[in-house]
Parts: structure tokens; C-alpha cells; sequence
């Protein structure tokens, strides 16, 4: 796919800027399980915290195209950081801004798009993962009010979102047509975070429990319809893949740049490893890999922004990407040998990373069904 020459410029600033602001402390953000809220506030004045947000909104007004570019390119440097770039576009502010009402989107989006504030958004219990429409948390209409209580778990920037998209039951006999979404802000009264560390991987992205004792919220709080929740919520992941595969085209290519680097500084029997056949066919599966998911995840982004349906493409691009980020990250390491297995490279980090994208916005096992279901139909 040739790039124009915006989405050309688009991708030199970003990794400009990634060179410069990212790569030099990516490991140590790692090591420090250290939430680098300077670094991502700067993203927002460049621009990537609201590319998909109309400009009227105080976005950059760019496609799903963009937006997996930038995935790509934040990817290639630090998994962590392109993790908050994808969650806060593709789920927080990505709800709220396709089924909020205008006053909702008035107030947070031009923040969100900003960088002001970042966008939470709550799906994932301790009891229910894939199975989302067996979600616990409840709202309860007493009067004028909802009741809501619950817990959340793995929330991507938990604990330094400024804007949160709950999902919790409000009809338990309507199963996934009896679930609503609803807006909240931190600080409300009832609501509590709880971070979670020692993450096998993106460890300096924020994660976090949610709690909700007794929230008291109103209409005003209700995002899209009642009852709607669930279906504007696989709306929403199926663009949220987009970026996941995005995030797994990044760190392919980021295994297999530093694979080359050192495969060529290596010596081994008098030459270079890269001489050797074994770590050539490496590489070149490595190579096809990221041409494959890269094609695969355009395609999807392509579509989105065509208004055509992309569901099973979605779904086709993150499992492909997420399952060769998983193989391009392990090759890396094999071929670094003792050294990829220490924090000396960035390799080993690229393994633990990629290993929530066979997990996160619909693990692999859920993607085929998505993708089966397509087919059969």
C-alpha cells in the first residue's frame, strides 16, 4: 500500500518523535512499571490522542488508516505506550464519541482528543472475559437515579483516566440486550480504583481495578440507549482489533529491525550469524509476517473508513497479527541467543508485550469464532 503524502508526514512525526521521547526510556518506564503521563500528554499536543475525533471536536479529523499507522509506529518502540494510544482512541473515547449525546461529547471529547484527560472504558470483570454479556455489575433505577455497583478488572488507564464508559446490567432477564453503558468521572462518590502490577508485560501501561459501591448516577450518565450497551460494545472492538493488529504489525517489525541489527554485529565460526541459513529463513519468516498481518490490518482500516462492514476483517487482522507478533518476538529472541533473554535488548520485552495481544479485545479463540461465524453465515 503506497502511503500519500499527509499519511507520509503523519508517520515521520510520530517516529520523530518516538526516536527522541521514547526509545531512549521505554525500558526503563518497563522496569519502573512507570505510567509515563509527560510522554503521553505530549502525544496528545501532536495530535494522536484524537486522530479519529472530528475537527470539530478538537480531533485530527484522520481515518482508521491513520490510526493503525500511528498504532504501528508508536508499537515499533514501546508496546506499553502504543497499548494507551489504542485503548484511549479505539474504547473510552471511542464509545463515547460514536453513541454519546452531543452535551456528553461537548464536554470530554475536544479533552480527550487534547490529551487533557484520558478515556477509561469498562467491560472486562474478574468473572467474565470473553463471555462479556455474563457481566455482574448491575444499575438498578431507584427514582430518578441508577444504583451501581460492581467490579472491573484489567482496565486499561484506571487509575489516570479522567474519563470512564462502564458497562453494567440494567435488565438481568434481557441477557445482552438488558446491558447499558454509563459515563462516569473520577473522584465520584462509591468509585474506587485499585492499580495492578507485576503484569508479565506492558507493564508502564496503567492498569487498574474498578469499583463501584452504591455510584449514584442519573440519565444524563447513560450512554447511547438503555439497553444498547452491549451491541454498540461490539461495535466498538471491532474497531478496537484494528488497533491491536496494528499494535502487533508494530512489534513484528520492531523484532525483526533489532534481529537484523544484531544478526549482522554477531559474529559466530569467523562471520556474521545473518551469513547462516538458519537465521536467514528466520528473518524472512519474519519478514513475510509483517508484510501479511500489515496488508491485513490496512485492509480492515480501509474498510472502516469506507463505512463498509469490517467485522470478519477486524478480526482476521488481529488474530494473524497477535499470533505472528507472539512468533516474531520469540524468533528475535532465539536469535539473540543468551543476550535476548536479559533487558540488555529490547527483544524480551517485545515477548512479554506481545502476549496480550492474543488476549486483550477478544483473545485468539474468540477471533476464529467471530471469524467461523462469518463464514457460516
Amino acid at each position: 500500500m503506497t502511503l500519500s503524502e499527509e499519511q507520509t508526514l503523519l508517520v515521520k512525526s510520530v517516529r520523530d518523535f518516538c526516536e527522541k521521547k521514547v526509545k531512549p526510556f521505554a525500558r526503563q518506564w518497563d522496569k519502573e512499571q512507570r505510567f509515563p503521563k509527560d510522554v503521553v500528554r505530549e502525544l496528545g499536543h501532536l495530535g494522536v490522542l484524537g486522530i479519529v475525533v472530528p475537527e470539530a471536536l478538537g480531533g485530527s479529523g484522520l481515518g482508521y488508516v491513520e490510526y493503525a499507522l500511528v498504532c504501528e509506529e508508536v508499537a515499533r518502540y514501546d508496546g506499553s505506550l502504543a497499548l494507551t494510544v489504542a485503548s484511549h482512541n479505539g474504547l473510552g473515547s471511542g464509545h463515547l464519541g460514536t453513541f454519546g449525546t452531543d452535551a456528553q461529547k461537548k464536554k470530554f471529547m475536544p479533552m480527550l482528543a487534547r490529551g487533557e484527560i484520558l478515556g477509561a472504558w469498562g467491560l472486562t470483570e474478574p468473572g467474565s472475559g470473553s463471555d462479556s454479556a455474563g457481566m455482574k455489575t448491575t444499575a438498578v433505577k431507584q427514582g430518578s437515579k441508577w444504583i451501581l455497583n460492581g467490579t472491573k478488572m484489567f482496565i486499561t488507564q484506571g487509575t489516570v483516566a479522567g474519563c470512564y464508559v462502564v458497562l453494567a446490567v440494567t435488565n438481568k432477564e434481557q441477557r445482552h440486550r438488558g446491558i447499558t453503558a454509563f459515563m462516569l468521572e473520577p473522584g465520584m462518590k462509591g468509585f474506587t480504583t485499585r492499580p495492578i502490577h507485576d503484569k508479565l508485560g506492558m507493564r508502564s501501561s496503567d492498569t487498574a481495578e474498578l469499583i463501584f459501591e452504591n455510584v449514584e448516577l442519573t440519565d444524563e450518565h447513560v450512554v447511547g440507549e438503555v439497553g444498547s450497551g452491549f451491541i454498540d460494545t461490539m461495535k466498538i472492538l471491532d474497531r478496537g482489533r484494528i488497533s491491536i493488529a496494528a499494535l502487533g504489525v508494530g512489534i513484528i517489525r520492531g523484532a525483526l529491525e533489532e534481529s537484523l541489527r544484531y544478526s549482522k554485529d554477531r559474529q559466530a565460526f569467523g562471520k556474521p550469524i545473518s551469513d547462516f541459513q538458519a537465521i536467514q529463513w528466520k528473518l524472512a519468516a519474519m519478514a513475510t509476517d509483517y508484510e501479511a498481518a500489515r496488508l491485513l490490518t490496512l485492509r480492515a482500516a480501509a474498510l472502516a473508513d469506507a463505512k463498509q462492514p469490517f467485522s470478519k476483517e477486524a478480526s482476521m487482522a488481529k488474530l494473524f497479527a497477535s499470533e505472528a507478533a507472539m512468533r516474531a518476538a520469540t524468533e528475535a529472541v532465539q536469535i539473540h541467543g543468551g543476550y535476548g533473554y536479559t533487558q540488555e535488548f529490547p527483544v524480551e520485552r517485545y515477548l512479554r508485550d506481545a502476549k496480550l495481544l492474543e488476549i486483550g479485545e477478544g483473545t485468539s479463540e474468540v477471533q476464529r469464532m467471530v471469524i467461523a461465524r462469518h463464514l457460516l453465515a
